[in-house]
């Protein structure tokens, strides 16, 4: 066999080995809650239907909500920027769950916790108890989206509709309030983050500018809460924010649920193997 077909035979073993999640709009979440060991002790799915009709409801379908990107500029206060003045992105006429009422459904969240948003393709974001249990006004309670009834005028389109006509639902959504904005928008911006956020938890675009838009999570799957804090990787970066991919750190799974061996791959390496080799004579 010559090199070439090694090196095929090479990266086709990496591609099968390491192929991403394609994440899709979801229209289910399970909420799970961890404790200190690993141990899940509780778990619950439910779909967009039942929250609207079993949860109160954030949002009116009518009011927009924004967060606020990166400010690229040398000045370092100035990316900042206090007075809210531009890189809105607009996250559409929302209707949503809030974060606390999920928690919920497994037994709450407690000082000391901390609550991951996870999504489809293993990007993920942590908060702690007083930003999930007890928000301050200028970020406003942690909304987890599964409805949009009017598109977005700014930024990224959202579709409208339900999943998978909200084609980033499930999303994160903050539910701030217009005290910080001069134009009474409902902006979640950096400098309200760089307040009400601990310094682990700032998303940093880059590792140097201030951006809340980094919280936006989409195709949320799962809601885990860390009973006694969370200590893995934090504000995972994959495929869905930045074209890059990493592994999920602390994947979970359903109780009973079986992991997939290395062997259960091997079926279709031997045959795409068999159709790069050449046949022996």
């Amino acid at each position: 066999m010559g090199i070439t077909q090694y090196l095929l035979l090479a990266l086709l073993l990496s591609a099968v080995l390491a192929a991403p999640v394609l994440a899709a709009p979801t229209t289910e979440v399970r909420a799970v809650a961890i404790a200190p060991n690993g141990t899940v002790t509780a778990e619950r799915t439910v779909d967009y239907r039942w929250l609207e009709a079993n949860l109160p409801v954030l949002g009116d379908g009518v009011t927009h909500y924004y967060q606020q990107g990166p400010v690229f500029t040398d000045d370092r206060e100035a990316r900042w920027d206090p007075n809210e003045t531009t890189n809105f992105k607009d996250r559409g006429a929302v209707k949503c769950t809030d974060l606390a009422d999920l928690a919920g459904l497994v037994g709450g969240v407690a000082p000391g916790d901390d609550v991951m948003v996870h999504a489809a393709d293993g990007y993920h974001v942590e908060f702690g108890y007083p930003n999930v249990a007890t928000p301050d006004p200028r970020q406003g309670p942690v909304g987890i989206c599964w409805f949009n009834a009017e598109e977005t005028d700014l930024g990224e389109r959202q579709g409208v509709g339900y999943p998978p006509d909200y084609h980033v639902g499930m999303r994160l959504v903050f539910f701030a309030d217009t005290s910080t904005n001069p134009e009474g928008k409902h902006v979640f911006g950096n400098t309200d983050m760089r307040v009400v956020m601990p310094p682990e938890a700032v998303h940093l675009f880059d590792d140097l500018y201030p951006s809340t838009s980094g919280y936006g999570v989409k195709w949320i799957d799962e809601i885990r809460v860390y009973q006694g804090g969370y200590n893995g990787v934090r504000n995972a970066v994959v495929k869905s924010l930045t074209g890059t991919e990493d592994a999920d750190p602390t994947p979970v799974l359903p109780t009973g649920a079986p992991s997939i061996p290395l062997a259960a791959f091997l079926p279709v390496i031997a045959l795409a193997g068999a159709a790069i080799l050449p046949r022996r004579r």
